[in-house]
């Protein structure tokens, strides 16, 4: 099991919480100092069952700057933009085999438990 995770985010930690109650150590990555490659994170959104799109965080200020609200990119360039900009990854992200599921709820976790 890995856990794409940001120590400072409440619901990332909330969900690592969780993981480490089942008896789990998971490989922890620092997704903003070592953030997936292009074809990583593809394939993470791929079993996550999600577009680029609905792992953006809108919130960030890069994502308004870049009026990516406005823009309807296609998936490679979405992607593109998600590696040179980690912090526009919503996170946490779980990521067990073939499968993954979004940390938001933190309880979203107990599906691959």
């Amino acid at each position: 099991m890995k856990i794409l995770h940001n120590p400072r985010c409440s619901k990332s930690r909330q969900t690592l919480a969780l993981i480490e109650q089942a008896g789990i150590e998971p490989e922890v990555v620092l997704y903003l100092e070592a953030t997936p490659t292009a074809s990583e994170l593809d394939e993470i959104l791929t079993k996550l069952g999600l577009e680029p799109s609905e792992l953006m965080r809108r919130g960030e200020a890069v994502y308004k700057e870049l009026g990516l609200a406005a823009r309807d990119l296609p998936r490679h360039e979405a992607i593109e933009l998600m590696v040179k900009h980690p912090v526009l990854i919503e996170r946490p992200i779980v990521i067990c085999g073939n499968r993954a599921v979004l940390g938001r709820p933190p309880e979203n976790v107990k599906e691959l438990l």
